[in-house]
């Protein structure tokens, strides 16, 4: 079973492709479930997420591809929603879908995987910023709201690394995590940015397996090509960690396959 349930699509303004284009490169790459999770909107950084007039049509848009492609690919519906304490929105937390993807992209409404921010990273106590973005991911898994986390450690993404081992920083993000029985992604995004490998490292995913959390699968596409790249790659570094299934979810509720 082959799944991979973070992607986007043209609604987030950051992304290109149809959804078509999205699905008929998931089946050329033999993906068997395969998920949309577009940026939920929220009344902060809108130019990187759908409108909330959008939500009815993006969500009948994956519907009506999923009753097109029935019996050629399986398509799940979400969203990947910004943890940012203040402007999560109810509409967004209680959409009608089969998950929610939470992802910690801001430090105090500092948007730090952004390339027009990196500037901040000079001069900054990198450890420092490494445990506010852990505090908040700790933050977000205690909400009990999300069913996935989204590229747990994507702090890293322009390799601004910590002294500190970063086991001890995120120590507690991961307790939170098993606790609330999220699922941790591995995201293939990462191979694409400066960081140069897969969200989450090894050494935070040898955590999540010692603490028994599950995982799943996602490309993070933002363009049709994207779709499925480096997928036998994340399939044996989860495997080479002692992995066997992946996680999917139909109507929030989990299920566990081999993959």
């Amino acid at each position: 079973m082959t799944v991979d349930l973070h992607n986007h699509t043209t609604r987030c303004n950051h992304a290109e492709g149809s959804i078509d284009d999205y699905i008929e490169k998931a089946i050329a790459e033999k993906i068997d479930i395969f998920g949309f999770s577009d940026h939920a909107p929220m009344d902060f950084d809108p130019r990187y997420r759908m409108g909330f007039e959008e939500m009815q049509a993006y969500e009948e848009d994956v519907k009506t591809a999923r009753r097109k492609y029935a019996g050629q690919i399986d398509i799940r519906l979400g969203y990947e929603v910004d943890y940012l304490p203040g402007h999560m929105d109810a509409r967004v937390l209680h959409a009608d879908v089969d998950y929610l993807i939470g992802s910690v992209h801001f430090i105090d409404k500092w948007g730090f995987d952004n390339p027009e921010f990196i500037g901040k990273y000079e001069g900054a106590d990198i450890d420092g910023i490494w445990q506010d973005y852990f505090d908040l991911v700790e933050a977000m898994a205690k909400e009990a709201k999300f069913d996935i986390v989204g590229h747990l450690d994507l702090i890293k993404v322009f390799k601004y690394v910590p002294k500190t081992d970063v086991r001890l920083i995120a120590e507690n993000a991961m307790d939170a995590i098993k606790k609330a029985d999220m699922v941790i992604e591995i995201n293939a995004a990462g191979y694409r940015k400066p960081i140069g490998e897969p969200y989450p490292s090894r050494q935070l995913l040898e955590m999540a397996y010692e603490r028994d959390i599950p995982i799943t699968f996602g490309s993070d596409a933002h363009a049709p090509e994207q779709v499925g790249f480096k997928k036998e790659e994340i399939r044996a570094f989860a495997k080479s960690v002692g992995y066997t299934k992946a996680a999917h979810f139909k109507g929030r509720d989990r299920e566990l396959s081999l993959f």
